[in-house]
C-alpha cells in the first residue's frame, strides 16, 4: 500500500486528511472520536474571545435529489470558554502525539495575537492557523474576510504570529476576492509557513417564501453566511492551482479545502499541489467513517499508477493547467454516438439545438436541411451521413463536419458511454500566443472585413 505520509512545512501526520477548523473540530471529544476513526489531523474551531451563536445557522441546498449539495454556515467561531478549549487540546495531543493538531485563531490587535499565541501553543499544538476568511459575523467586527480582503494588513498580522510563535503558521485565505494570488503572496512576504484555502463564499442560499426570510431563518431575519461543500469544489481547485503555480508561492505548502468528499476529490487537489486535505461538510454529513473511504481510495489510486508515496502524485496536473492563450487552437474532437447504447432520449439532440452547435440529428428527413450558420457561408449541402441500423429511429447522429466537439452532448447524455470524444487530425498545433507572435490574431468575417 502507497505511503500517505505528509510532511507539511515540518508539520508530519499519518495521512493527509485533516478535520477542517469548523463544527466537527470543536471538542476535544469529537477531535478524539476523529483520530480513534484515522484521520491524521485536525484544525481546532477558531479560538478567539468567545462569542454568542444564533439559531437556526446551516442551510443546505439539494440538487436532483443529492442533499446537502452545497452547505451554508452563519455559525462564528468558538462559543466556548478559551481556557476549556486549551485544556482539550492539550489532553487530545497527550493522546495522539503523532496526529497534527493545528490551532485556528482570530483576534484583533497585536497584543491579541501575543496573548493568544503563546497560550495556545503552551497546549503542544504543532502549528497555528490564522483564519483571514470568515465571510460572515466575525469580519463585521474587522476581522476573518475583512482581513484577508487587504493584503497589506494580513502580511502585517502575519508577521505579527510569525514573531510571536514557536511552531509554524499557516494563513487560511478567503476567495471572496478577485485574485487569489495577492492574499497569497501577502502571507508568504509576511513569512507564512504554509497556506489554507479556500474558506467559505459569502452567499445566500434560499428563501422562505412563506415568511419571506433568507435562510437559514433567525427568527424574522436572516444574514449572508459562509458557502462550502461539493459545489465549491471547482472553485477551489482553480485557486489552489494558481497558487500552486504563481512564482511568488511555488513552493509554499498548500492545505487544499473545498469541497473534498471523495478520494478522487482528494487526488485531483494534490495533483494540483495540495499537500494536506481538511474536510468538513462532508463530515458533518456523512461523519468520521467516511475516513476509511478516503484512505482506502486513494491508497488505491496510487498503487494503480505504480506511485509508493502521495508525494510523487502532487503537483502532477499543474502541467496542464495553463491559459488560454497556451492552448492549442488546432486540437479537434467530433461527437460518436453508440446506437446500441443509445436508449433513445434525444436530450443530445435538444441540447446541441438550442443550446450548442446543431449537429445532432434523428432520422433520414433531416439529411435534406439547409447548411448551417456554421459552414461560414459553403452553398453545399451537408453530406449524407449514416443513421444507423435503427433508421428513422429515435438514436441520433451526427453532422461530423459540423461538430465543434464542445461536448455538451455527452455531459447531459444518461446513458453510460453511449456518447463518446473522438480524436480527429486536425494541422499542427497552433496556440493565440503563437497567431498572436505571428501578427495572425485578425480572423476573416471580422468588424473591419
Amino acid at each position: 500500500m502507497a505511503d500517505l505520509s505528509i510532511d507539511f512545512a515540518g508539520i508530519k501526520s499519518p495521512n493527509p486528511f485533516w478535520l477542517a477548523s469548523a463544527p466537527p473540530a470543536n471538542t476535544g471529544e469529537q477531535v478524539m472520536r476523529a483520530f480513534d476513526a484515522g484521520w491524521g489531523g485536525a484544525v481546532w474551531k477558531t479560538l478567539g474571545d468567545p462569542i454568542v451563536n444564533v439559531s437556526s445557522r446551516f442551510g443546505g441546498v439539494d440538487w436532483a435529489g443529492q442533499k446537502m449539495m452545497g452547505f451554508n454556515n452563519i455559525e462564528l467561531i468558538s462559543d466556548r470558554p478559551l481556557q476549556v478549549n486549551l485544556d482539550e487540546m492539550a489532553a487530545v495531543k497527550k493522546r495522539f502525539p503523532d496526529r497534527a493538531l493545528i490551532a485556528s485563531l482570530m483576534t484583533e490587535t497585536k497584543e491579541d495575537w501575543r496573548v493568544l499565541i503563546r497560550r495556545v501553543e503552551d497546549t503542544g499544538c504543532d502549528g497555528l492557523e490564522l483564519n483571514f476568511g470568515c465571510p460572515h459575523g466575525m469580519c463585521e467586527r474587522g476581522m476573518g474576510s475583512s482581513v484577508g480582503q487587504e493584503p497589506k494588513l494580513l502580511e502585517e498580522i502575519t508577521s505579527w504570529a510569525k514573531e510571536f510563535s514557536k511552531t509554524k503558521v499557516l494563513v487560511k485565505l478567503t476567495p471572496n476576492i478577485g485574485d487569489i494570488t495577492e492574499p497569497g503572496e501577502a502571507a508568504t512576504r509576511g513569512g507564512a509557513d504554509g497556506l489554507s484555502l479556500i474558506n467559505t463564499i459569502k452567499s445566500l442560499v434560499g428563501i422562505d417564501l412563506d415568511r419571506m426570510v433568507p435562510l437559514p431563518r433567525v427568527g424574522s431575519r436572516s444574514s449572508n453566511g459562509g458557502y462550502c461543500g461539493p459545489a465549491v469544489k471547482p472553485i477551489a481547485l482553480h485557486m489552489v492551482a494558481q497558487l500552486a503555480k504563481n512564482e511568488a508561492t511555488r513552493g509554499v505548502p498548500i492545505s487544499g479545502i473545498g469541497g473534498i468528499s471523495t478520494w478522487r476529490d482528494a487526488a485531483e487537489f494534490v495533483a494540483l499541489g495540495s499537500t494536506s486535505l481538511q474536510v468538513c461538510t462532508a463530515v458533518m454529513h456523512y461523519g468520521f467513517r467516511i475516513i476509511d473511504d478516503l484512505v482506502d481510495g486513494l491508497s488505491k489510486f496510487l498503487d494503480s499508477r505504480g506511485m509508493k508515496s502521495i508525494n510523487e502524485l502532487r503537483g502532477q496536473a499543474l502541467a496542464g493547467f495553463v491559459d488560454w492563450g497556451e492552448l492549442d487552437l488546432s486540437y479537434k474532437l467530433i461527437a460518436k454516438i453508440d446506437p446500441e447504447l443509445c436508449i433513445g432520449c434525444q436530450l443530445c439532440v435538444t441540447a446541441c439545438h438550442d443550446g450548442a452547435h446543431q449537429c445532432i440529428f434523428t432520422g433520414p428527413e433531416d439529411k435534406a436541411r439547409p447548411p448551417h450558420a456554421h459552414s461560414h457561408g459553403l452553398a453545399q449541402a451537408p453530406k449524407p451521413l449514416p443513421i444507423g441500423k435503427l433508421a428513422g429511429a429515435r438514436v441520433p447522429w451526427v453532422d461530423e463536419p459540423e461538430c465543434v466537439g464542445c461536448n455538451l452532448c455527452q455531459l447531459v447524455c444518461p446513458a453510460p458511454g453511449c456518447i463518446t470524444m473522438a480524436e480527429v487530425p486536425n494541422g499542427p498545433p497552433e496556440t493565440w500566443n503563437d497567431r498572436t507572435a505571428a501578427g495572425k490574431t485578425r480572423i476573416p468575417g471580422g468588424i473591419h472585413d
